[in-house]
């Protein structure tokens, strides 16, 4: 393997790996209606009763992405597709609340989502 596929593949691995993290992190508080997540949901108007569906979309797409990275990359394309539009919604949540404090951390979940996305878009087999 030449070093350009060697690095996009590092790159890959952990922009897709972090991604996985933080929503494998972010899925466990909602099932389990932490702190934050609670929280969250009353300062933008979204009942508690949303956060177990929240919490199985981000566990699905995090799914797919670790899927993607073991040789199913339509997989991969589909889940990085879905927490895109997933999080481009919470942004939208977050700014129709006027909630301006936390919404650098949900843009943060969209940029890791949309770098996941690219990249699962261009992903090769590694030969």
């Amino acid at each position: 393997m030449s070093a350009a596929p060697r690095s996009r593949h590092v790159l890959d691995v952990v922009v897709t790996g972090a991604t996985i993290a933080a929503n494998g992190v972010a899925a466990y508080s909602d099932f389990t209606r932490g702190h934050f997540a609670v929280g969250m949901s009353a300062k933008v108007g979204v009942p508690l009763s949303v956060l177990p569906m929240s919490g199985t979309l981000k566990t699905a797409g995090a799914a797919g992405l670790a899927l993607g990275l073991s040789g199913v990359p339509v997989v991969g394309t589909a889940a990085g597709t879905g927490l895109v539009l997933f999080f481009c919604g919470a942004v939208g949540v977050h700014l129709r609340a006027r909630e301006h404090r936390y919404v650098l951390i949900t843009s943060g979940y969209l940029a890791l989502a949309v770098g996941s996305l690219v990249l699962a878009a261009v992903r090769r087999p590694v030969r």
